[in-house]
């Protein structure tokens, strides 16, 4: 499978606002100093193997939000090294914090749109993609703009590598029903049998996302978290 084109005006992943709340003086400095010094530049081929020559697996997050689910499993895990990638520039913000004050030295991110990234990776590069309560775009009209489409599963498929795993997880019925059944259609991935209604149980060692937490808050009580395997 070829990679998408990168043209500034064919695909993209990305819709909505990129800033929202101003920054305060300590992110801006890490925008400043840390950012520059682990932003992926994609300005040629970008080989996610020469960041992390020696890592055991490496771990795509897209839209990560405010960075606490992939600051943890990057902790857990600090043989394995991960991407993140996030273009809201607040969650980029607390993301700077979180390496900076945890240490971590296994994460480099990516400021942009995700199909840009995925545009100049190769084949078979990566072990796992994580997809965490994506915007859901609930209007009819706007489910276009959502992150699961046949052509993104084709260049999630692509970059794993054979038996890579792709999590997604959210609190939307609607999209969950959309995800399973691009997914299923897509003939990409398998999707290991679970008890009926396993879906609703977390991954092991989950801890829930501020997303998650506001979700329930907001009355919406359970999620769905879906693992599927690429063949």
């Amino acid at each position: 499978m070829k990679p998408i084109a990168q043209d500034p005006k064919g695909p993209r992943a990305f819709f909505g606002r990129r800033a929202g709340k101003t920054l305060h003086a300590g992110q801006r400095a890490l925008f400043d100093t840390l950012l520059p010094e682990i932003a992926i530049d994609i300005s040629g081929p970008f080989d996610p193997a020469t960041l992390f020559p020696d890592a055991d697996a490496i771990e795509l997050e897209i839209g990560y939000g405010g960075g606490e689910h992939l600051a943890r499993i990057a902790k857990e895990n600090p043989t394995h090294g991960f991407i993140g990638c996030e273009v809201f520039t607040g969650g980029i913000g607390k993301m700077l914090e979180a390496i900076e004050t945890g240490g971590l030295d296994n994460i480099a991110l990516f400021p942009d749109d995700v199909i840009k990234l995925l545009a100049v990776m190769p084949d078979d590069a990566l072990d796992a993609i994580h997809v965490l309560y994506p915007d859901p775009w609930p209007k009819p009209r706007h489910h276009k703009r959502r992150l699961i489409q046949f052509a993104m599963l084709a260049e999630f498929a692509r970059v794993l590598k054979p038996g890579g795993s792709f999590r997604f997880a959210t609190d939307i019925e609607d999209y969950a029903d959309w995800t399973l059944a691009h997914v299923l259609a897509s003939k990409l991935f398998d999707w290991p049998a679970t008890e009926p209604g396993g879906w609703h149980e977390p991954y092991p060692g989950w801890q829930p996302t501020r997303y998650e937490q506001k979700a329930r808050r907001q009355g919406r009580t359970r999620s769905f978290y879906f693992s599927f395997a690429r063949r």
